[in-house]
């Protein structure tokens, strides 16, 4: 088929291009011929409080990427759907994640199936966002009137989607992010990032916001259980949020946690991420509420265990008492759930059960989905 994706891709970066990049690269390699139309714009600064929304990593081979779409231009949106009108796409695939982007995607999709022929599916992060703003609702229900069909990744946001619409949606899990380099030794890890390689490590990672729970996690840190086990964060991510910055930091002081924690507060670039998770014996996801976490694909990718706390999809991948556990949202829930995982023979098993997990989530079963959904 001839298909067009929109959204995020290089040079932006984050879990968003990682994702559409590597879907591109797998419905190519099972011979589609697929185009990326991502932004020339993607965030006003008010979205987007990070340092950088861009990547200074070569752009990945052998995908057509078209840098077009503002999301803030109205002429724009008419200008890119009247493009891809023209080009007579079998199939558009649009990643949804934030309300303000349906306005953007939902007058981009209506000019570009005028065509009568192109049909448009939407992989669903979130219909419901994390963070709440007016205009929510109206922005979704203007998106999602241009869609024929949804693909959830998580049983949670499948029932929001059904909230909005009765159109065709089905649900399949996040496919692990594979596109890392291998991983490698703790000890080389380590050696990389200045650490002890003798230490005992677990590991917070990503884009950290409030909703991701690092407050609880550090809390947990504190924990007499936990300093007596000596074991260590690393807490790997950029802030979104200056004042969350200062509140970890003042648990952190509050606490005593300096010996403890290990804040890299900097976007971690692609080449760098397997050290960090090859230097952790542990991945930990404290969230307070969630959909899906690509985190735990990444983890999956570098078979490494988990801790995931109770909450949206994370329990439907991270099988408690196989691959890790599953804990309550408060911080001694968190903390037992860590020192377990050291206990031994607490997980049997293990890297065999993560093997075996881990061929659930592949991109070849994800697409066999996605084409599966697509209306007649």
């Amino acid at each position: 088929m001839k298909i067009a994706l929109i959204g995020s891709a290089h040079p932006l970066r984050g879990g968003l291009a990682a994702f559409n990049e590597r879907l591109a690269t797998e419905l190519q390699n099972q011979g589609h011929e697929v185009v990326i139309y991502s932004f020339s714009l993607q965030y006003p600064s008010f979205l987007f409080p990070g340092k950088t929304q861009f990547t200074d990593e070569p752009a990945p081979a052998n995908l057509n990427i078209q840098t077009v779409v503002n999301s803030v231009n109205p002429l724009n949106w008419l200008s890119v759907g009247s493009r891809i009108n023209r080009e007579r796409y079998d199939l558009i695939i649009v990643k949804y994640w934030l309300p303000f982007m349906g306005p953007c995607f939902g007058t981009i999709l209506r000019q570009a199936r005028k065509n009568g022929k192109t049909r448009v599916l939407c992989i669903v992060d979130n219909i419901i966002p994390h963070e709440k703003r007016p205009g929510d609702r109206p922005f979704t229900n203007y998106f999602i009137g241009a869609v024929d069909a949804f693909v959830t990744m998580s049983r949670d946001v499948l029932g929001d989607v059904k909230t909005f619409t009765s159109k065709a949606a089905v649900f399949t899990p996040h496919p692990v992010y594979d596109s890392y380099d291998t991983g490698v030794s703790k000890a080389e890890a380590c050696a990389k990032l200045g650490l002890d390689p003798d230490r005992k490590y677990i590991l917070f990672f990503g884009f950290i916001r409030e909703y991701k729970g690092l407050d609880l996690l550090l809390h947990a840190m504190a924990d007499d259980r936990i300093r007596k086990a000596g074991i260590r964060l690393i807490a790997a991510g950029e802030y979104y949020n200056k004042s969350l910055e200062e509140q970890n930091n003042q648990i952190i002081t509050d606490h005593s946690l300096g010996d403890a924690v290990v804040m890299r507060t900097d976007f971690i670039p692609n080449s760098e991420v397997r050290y960090y998770f090859s230097a952790a014996d542990l991945v930990v996801q404290p969230y307070k509420h969630a959909t899906q976490s690509g985190i735990t694909q990444i983890a999956y990718h570098f078979e490494k265990p988990m801790v995931v706390t109770n909450v949206g999809g994370l329990a439907e991948v991270v099988p408690d008492g196989k691959v890790g556990f599953v804990a309550e949202t408060n911080p001694t829930a968190i903390a037992d759930a860590i020192l377990k995982f050291y206990e031994h023979g607490s997980l049997p098993h293990l890297q065999q059960n993560i093997l075996e997990e881990k061929k659930k989530y592949t991109w070849e079963t994800f697409t066999d989905v996605l084409m599966k959904a697509i209306p007649s």
